[in-house]
C-alpha cells in the first residue's frame, strides 16, 4: 500500500511502527533477524519500520509473534485499522453501494453535540431534500461505478434531518453562495431544495450562514467541504477520498478556518435574501 496522502493517517502510521520497532528492540533482535523469523525480506522490514509501507493486520500479528509478544497484537491491529481509516477512498467505502456510508454518517451525527459544516459545492446531507439527495447520489454512483442502491441511500441520508428536530444537538452551517446556484438534479429539484433551506433557517438547532459572491477574501479562500464533529474530528471530502483529521493541532486549524469563513457570512434575513435571489434566478 502506498504512503497515505493524509498527514493524520501518516502520523498514526508512524506511531504504530514506532511501537513495532520498540517490540523488536525489547526482544533484543536485529531487523535482519526479525525478517528471518517473519519469513519476509529485510527490505520489507525496513519499509515498515520507516513507515514507507502500511503493514497488513497479518504483518502486525507476525511481527508480534516473532518478537515474542503475541499478546500485543490485538491492540496494535486495532491501531493499524484506525490509521487506515483516517484516509479512506470512496471507491473502497462505497464498494457495496452508498447505503452503508450514509448509515455510518447518521450514527456519527447522532453522537455529536455540535456539528460545524462548511460547503462550497453541495448542500450538507442533513439539509437535503429527498429529490436533491437522490439526484446527487445517483450522479456519484454513476461516476464511481459502484452498485446502485441510490433510493435506499437517499432515504437514509434524509433521515439525518431528524437530528435537526430532536434533542439538544446544534448545527452551524456555512455555505458559499455558489451552492445555492448549482442546479443539482435540475431546476425543479433545486427549487424544492432552496425552499427547504428557507424553512431550515427557522429551526432553533440550525445556524445557517451564506458567504456571498461579493465577500472580500482577505483572510480565507474557498476550501473543500469540511465537517467538524464537536472538537474531536474533522472529515474533509475530496473527489477521490474522505480524509479523517483527528490530530488536535490539525483540528484546531480547521476550526480557525471555519471561524474565518463565518466572519464573511450573512445570517438570518440577509441569508434569506440570498436564497430568495437564487430561487428567482431559477425562473
Amino acid at each position: 500500500m502506498a504512503e497515505s496522502p493524509s498527514p493524520s493517517a501518516q502520523a498514526a502510521r508512524e506511531r504504530l511502527v514506532a511501537q513495532l520497532r520498540d517490540l523488536r528492540l525489547d526482544a533484543g533482535i536485529s531487523a535482519h533477524e526479525l525478517s528471518a523469523r517473519c519469513g519476509w525480506s529485510p527490505a520489507k522490514t525496513s519499509r515498515l519500520e520507516h513507515a514507507k509501507a502500511a503493514p497488513s493486520d497479518a504483518d502486525v500479528r507476525t511481527w508480534c509473534e516473532a518478537c515474542g509478544y503475541p499478546e500485543q497484537a490485538p491492540d496494535l491491529v486495532a491501531a493499524n485499522r484506525q490509521a487506515d481509516r483516517l484516509y479512506a477512498e470512496w471507491r473502497r467505502l462505497n464498494r457495496s453501494g452508498l447505503l452503508r456510508t450514509q448509515e455510518d454518517v447518521l450514527l456519527l451525527i447522532e453522537h455529536t453535540q455540535v456539528q460545524r459544516v462548511y460547503v462550497s459545492n453541495v448542500v450538507p446531507g442533513f439539509l437535503q431534500t429527498i429529490d436533491y439527495a437522490t439526484a446527487l447520489l445517483r450522479a456519484i454512483t454513476q461516476f464511481q461505478g459502484t452498485p446502485d442502491d441510490v433510493e435506499a441511500a437517499a432515504r437514509s441520508r434524509t433521515q439525518r434531518e431528524r437530528a435537526l428536530r430532536g434533542g439538544e444537538r446544534r448545527f452551524v452551517v456555512l455555505m458559499e453562495e455558489s451552492v445555492l446556484r448549482y442546479r443539482i438534479g435540475g431546476r425543479d429539484v433545486m427549487a424544492g431544495q432552496l425552499a427547504h433551506l428557507l424553512d431550515a433557517i427557522g429551526l432553533p438547532s440550525v445556524a445557517l450562514g451564506v458567504i456571498p459572491f461579493t465577500a472580500d477574501r482577505i483572510t480565507m479562500w474557498p476550501l473543500e467541504a469540511m465537517y467538524i464533529f464537536d472538537d474531536a474530528r474533522v472529515v474533509v471530502e475530496s473527489l477521490t477520498a474522505e480524509v479523517n483529521v483527528t490530530a488536535p493541532s490539525q483540528v484546531r486549524l480547521y476550526q480557525r478556518a471555519f471561524q474565518e469563513m463565518g466572519s464573511m457570512a450573512l445570517y438570518g434575513p440577509a441569508a434569506k435574501v440570498l436564497i430568495e435571489r437564487a430561487v428567482d434566478a431559477l425562473s
